[in-house]
């Protein structure tokens, strides 16, 4: 009988050391930014403030996902994914860039935001997926590095 009270025990000091553990999709979202990493993009979690008529309210602390700019680039936009494919300026009006409108449409339909000045191109992303989804993803930010 003792021996049962001192296993419950030591199994009740050691239960919260399970609560560290991560879970798959935090094991995921880390070896995806370790590979990031490896392809030369930059990754770090921000807050943002999403426009009011965003829809799906994408969460607060995201995802960026960023790469330097060549010298020489001096434009400066941001656009937002409204719906799959489907993508918007801060003023609501639809991708007036073709090129861009085209590149930003192969991005993984859970990109919801994509911005550019002239030091670096930022890209913010839910993180679902895997490999592929990411290969885009930095095939994209390296075309228009």
């Amino acid at each position: 009988m003792t021996w049962w009270i001192v296993l419950l025990l030591v199994g009740a000091a050691l239960s919260p050391l399970v609560w560290l553990r991560p879970s798959p999709r935090q094991r995921g979202q880390m070896e995806m930014r370790l590979a990031a990493r490896r392809l030369g993009l930059g990754m770090q979690l921000v807050q943002q403030d999403w426009p009011h008529w965003l829809p799906g309210h994408p969460p607060t602390s995201c995802a960026q996902y960023h790469r330097g700019r060549r010298a020489g680039r001096g434009d400066s936009w941001s656009c937002w994914q409204v719906a799959p494919g489907q993508w918007c300026n801060q003023w609501r009006e639809p991708c007036a860039d073709e090129a861009l409108l085209a590149e930003l449409q192969a991005l993984p339909a859970d990109v919801y935001k994509v911005e550019a000045d002239p030091r670096m191109i930022a890209l913010y992303w839910g993180e679902r997926g895997g490999e592929a989804e990411l290969r885009q993803v930095a095939d994209f930010l390296a075309r228009r590095a």
